[in-house]
């Protein structure tokens, strides 16, 4: 099979290169990166005569192969997969919900963690000695696979079956930036006071999660990471797999910290096209410049604004040295395309998305991007001085 990598080459220039670049750091050469799913040294005994349930999904694999076919013949008794949004093949639309599957044949049963309210049921945990969680995340607070994760924590402490995350790079794990999400805007897209871009590792995440106590102080959870070797906060990595259905490559993953912000808005973000989450546009837009047409297809049936066309921003020749070098959220995006929209630009959603209203009721009042970003240091200075006790890998600064 052909790496994700490989069949995106062409779509945005430089990605053939890239294929010798799957995990510098930023100055320098890495040892040899291996996921924790990969170390199998380390945690294989540990599963030794039990009964495991895996949380994973298309991107759970190590090197070309599903981790849950090698885990069984490795001989683990894997009994349950649990699978979060967009479904173990990662092809379902965002926000779609996921029906459980029944057991087949070449697979154990698959529970679906994103039908009818996101929660592991407590009833799939009986007989089960041990839970595994194997997600490539991408690092910004709004990304389900963190909430999925803190769902299954907390059925775990709730049963008293241990937890175990294997862990994988953050592809936007070289800095934290962004509001920090106020408790009264928690939500499933965001349900931690981190920043959305926070910087951790999923295993690091999860440590966070226990050590702040966000399971509740009455839950108790017997976690274990197992970390990857050859990984730093400064390595550019690049994940082998889609992650999801619109981040079809590491631009659009790049690009993902400043363009999931307008899905709080009335812009597309280029779902339905070739370019997701590398495109902003809508047909209520200033006419003119770049434009594009949504269409359905596989992971975007019915795309906003499908059929029509969109007038707005092309992203798709950024720059990925100047995303790793000059690592931020780009606000000025968002600035922009408020100035071309002729309509209603944000809509209630944005500030759940954001976790506050500071940064919409900033945008309204026409203040500029380091005005905005200055309003965010004291937040962001106080959640890396908790980061830093969590970190399993050497950080960025």
């Amino acid at each position: 099979m052909r790496s994700w990598l490989f069949e995106q080459k062409n779509r945005v220039g430089g990605y053939g290169l890239l294929l010798f670049l799957f995990a510098l750091p930023l100055l320098g050469m890495a040892e040899e990166l291996k996921v924790g799913a990969a170390c199998f040294e380390k945690y294989e005994k540990l599963l030794q005569g039990k009964r495991v349930a895996l949380v994973c999904n298309h991107t759970s694999r190590v090197g070309e192969r599903m981790l849950y076919d090698t885990l069984r013949e490795r001989g683990v008794k894997l009994v349950r997969l649990f699978t979060p949004e967009h479904g173990l093949e990662g092809i379902a639309d965002a926000g779609e919900r996921v029906r459980s599957l029944k057991s087949r044949k070449d697979f154990p049963e698959i529970v679906s963690l994103y039908d009818h309210n996101k929660r592991l049921p407590l009833d799939k945990l009986k007989g089960i000695d041990i839970v595994l969680f194997d997600l490539q995340d991408v690092g910004v607070r709004c990304y389900t696979y963190i909430s999925t994760m803190h769902y299954v924590m907390e059925a775990c402490a709730q049963s008293n079956v241990p937890f175990m995350v294997l862990d994988r790079p953050n592809p936007n794990g070289h800095f934290v930036d962004g509001t920090v999400l106020e408790l009264k805007y928690k939500s499933f897209v965001g349900m931690h006071p981190v920043p959305w871009v926070h910087g951790l590792t999923v295993g690091e995440y999860a440590r966070m999660i226990v050590g702040e106590e966000w399971l509740g102080e009455s839950l108790k959870l017997q976690l274990t990471v197992i970390p990857c070797e050859g990984y730093t906060h400064r390595t550019r990595y690049v994940p082998p797999v889609a992650p999801s259905p619109n981040l079809p490559n590491l631009l659009s993953i790049l690009l993902y910290p400043s363009l999931a912000f307008f899905e709080g808005t009335t812009q597309s973000v280029g779902r339905g096209t070739d370019y997701p989450f590398q495109v902003v546009g809508s047909p209520k837009n200033v006419a003119e410049g770049f434009a594009f047409v949504p269409e359905s297809r596989l992971g975007a049936k019915q795309p906003p604004f499908m059929g029509d066309t969109c007038y707005g921003i092309n992203l798709t020749h950024e720059g990925l040295d100047s995303l790793y070098t000059n690592p931020r959220i780009r606000l000025n995006y968002l600035i922009e395309m408020r100035k071309r929209c002729t309509g209603r630009y944000f809509i209630k959603f944005f500030d759940q998305l954001a976790g506050t209203s500071a940064l919409r009721i900033a945008l309204e009042q026409g203040k500029t991007e380091s005005e905005i970003r200055e309003s965010w240091l004291p937040a962001l200075a106080r959640f890396k001085k908790v980061r830093k006790k969590y970190l399993l890998y050497e950080d960025f600064e």
